[in-house]
């Protein structure tokens, strides 16, 4: 993200970032709407980095100035409690921390953020229960609407249907005395019908792994295990038993061993290359239902991963959006809709998964003898642009 004073803008960006320099002006006098005001800002912030949603510009800063004394007055409940407003906590401690905004604070000048403080959880929302639930509601509504029928018209409905219970019985008196009249026809026995064949296998290669570009909406320390964090990601997904509905938008719950190799303010609003398509766990009694992908140093022989790190998430390109496709060059192919465990697809080319001298994320079939290839393909987004880590090179990704 370049800093914004080199930043470009579309007419459409310079509308939206005068109006939030007039929102910003606003809150400084706003009386009984303030509360109002803040509540769409914070609505608005639940999936952006920035006002413009990535882009860095003066507006944040704007809004920055305006909200920091009064967010640094707010209690633990007002900003992360259950009525709080996290999400603008959030953004002024990107802008007071980001050097893109060249704010240049000194730590008694910002406000205080704890990170880990996080008073309340958004239950998820099990999609198929909630639709379950609208059409009780709508059969409900309906039975109470017929109720105003009167019993006359019950009644005759009634009479209605012995009617046609009789007329059912004496059809069927009738035509078994006309068979019982009539030879029985020897039943012939029916030529078999002939099996399709089964579908050839998919061939092997890493495009059986669905990975895709995953937006992270919120993440929190798992309740129950020191070193996992609950994210709420944003992947394109349509509503099933595997999502749920956070902001408005379909995410899945992952559970990622980051905690303590990641901070956790660098796992906030931010996207991420996801494994879309590996069977959905249970992790310390959170069901995980995707995986992150992020780097460490390849483990040399002989010596025993110790999973200290240090440990860098794969980032997408620029631009990239929730859902986007993520392949790897010379590997395009269908994925699998979940892969079977026990084929161990995922196990048989993550060893294959590295990174290159230019930080560039890549797959070596080399790595993988079943392929019988030495190809090198780097991991690119269909909108375009290579997955990159910051400084690991030659790494292993998984």
């Amino acid at each position: 993200m370049a800093a914004f004073s080199s930043q470009t803008y579309s007419p459409t960006e310079e509308a939206e970032i005068q109006q939030w320099l007039t929102t910003s002006e606003r809150l400084k006098t706003a009386g009984d709407d303030k509360a109002s005001i803040l509540d769409t800002l914070n609505s608005h912030l639940a999936s952006r980095t920035t006002l413009l949603g990535s882009k860095p510009s003066k507006a944040d800063v704007a809004i920055y100035e305006t909200l920091s004394p009064l967010v640094s007055a707010w209690s633990p409940d007002e900003r992360t409690g259950e009525k709080g407003r996290p999400h603008i906590v959030r953004h002024l401690d990107f802008v007071q921390n980001s050097p893109q905004f060249g704010l240049g604070l000194k730590d008694e000048q910002k406000v205080n953020v704890d990170q880990d403080d996080v008073r309340y959880v958004k239950p998820p929302v099990d999609a198929k229960a909630e639709k379950e639930r609208l059409k009780k509601e709508k059969a409900a509504a309906a039975a109470a609407a017929a109720g105003g029928d009167n019993k006359e018209a019950n009644l005759v409905d009634r009479t209605k249907e012995k009617v046609k219970e009789k007329a059912a019985e004496a059809k069927g008196a009738a035509a078994a005395a006309v068979g019982a009249d009539k030879p029985k026809k020897e039943k012939k026995e029916k030529a078999p019908k002939p099996q399709k064949a089964a579908p050839a296998p998919a061939p092997l290669s890493p495009a059986l792994i669905d990975l895709r570009v995953g937006h992270i909406l919120k993440a929190v320390n798992h309740p129950d295990a020191d070193s996992l964090y609950v994210s709420t990601i944003a992947m394109g997904d349509p509503a099933s038993e595997d999502t749920v509905e956070y902001e408005g938008r379909v995410c899945r719950t992952v559970c990622s061993g980051l905690n303590g190799l990641i901070p956790l303010a660098e796992m906030q609003g931010r996207k991420v290359v996801v494994v879309c398509n590996l069977k959905p766990v249970k992790m310390r009694g959170i069901k995980s239902s995707a995986m992150v992908l992020a780097a460490s140093p390849k483990i040399k022989e002989g010596e025993v991963d110790d999973h200290k790190g240090p440990v860098e998430l794969v980032s997408p390109p620029e631009g990239s959006k929730a859902g986007d496709r993520v392949f790897f060059e010379g590997w395009r192919g269908e994925p699998e809709g979940q892969l079977n465990p026990k084929k161990k697809i995922w196990e048989t080319f993550q060893p294959g998964f590295t990174t290159n001298d230019n930080l560039e994320v890549a797959f070596d079939a080399s790595a993988v003898q079943q392929l019988g290839k030495t190809d090198v393909g780097k991991l690119v987004a269909e909108s375009g642009g290579v997955c990159t880590v910051q400084t690991l090179k030659g790494a292993t990704v998984r």
